[in-house]
């Protein structure tokens, strides 16, 4: 068994953290983007609920919702909203298309959400 030469010792280790260390880099930063989306799709969920319970109401109108909706996605952080709320005869519904706010915007970053509730009806007892 040979010994290295003392001014080799630690270049197997060198080598090892040159090369795990950017795949850590790499891991720790796809689980903070996989945060960032996951937090911009509750958003965009909480803005159509927010939308559909304020058009639904027995005094919502379609105008409020959308006032509603588009504060509460900048509020969240949302870009290149579009927020689309439709009061019928006996539902609300709403849809918001938005883009997550992602550190590296590789194209996957697009959201599209949507939610439909009854309307509420006031009726003589």
């Amino acid at each position: 068994m040979t010994v290295p030469p003392r001014g080799q010792r630690g270049v197997s280790e060198s080598v090892q953290f040159a090369l795990v260390w950017p795949v850590l880099l790499l891991v720790t930063l796809g689980i903070i983007q996989a945060g960032i989306w996951l937090h911009a799709r509750n958003v965009a969920h909480r803005v159509v609920t927010a939308a559909v319970d304020t058009a639904r109401g027995s005094t919502g109108t379609v105008g409020q919702a959308q006032e509603l909706g588009a504060d509460l996605a900048a509020a969240g952080g949302l870009g290149e909203v579009s927020l689309e709320v439709v009061r019928g005869a006996t539902t609300a519904t709403a849809t918001v298309t938005a883009r997550a706010p992602l550190i590296l915007d590789l194209g996957f970053g697009g959201l599209h959400e949507s939610a439909s509730a009854p309307l509420e009806r006031v009726t003589p007892p």
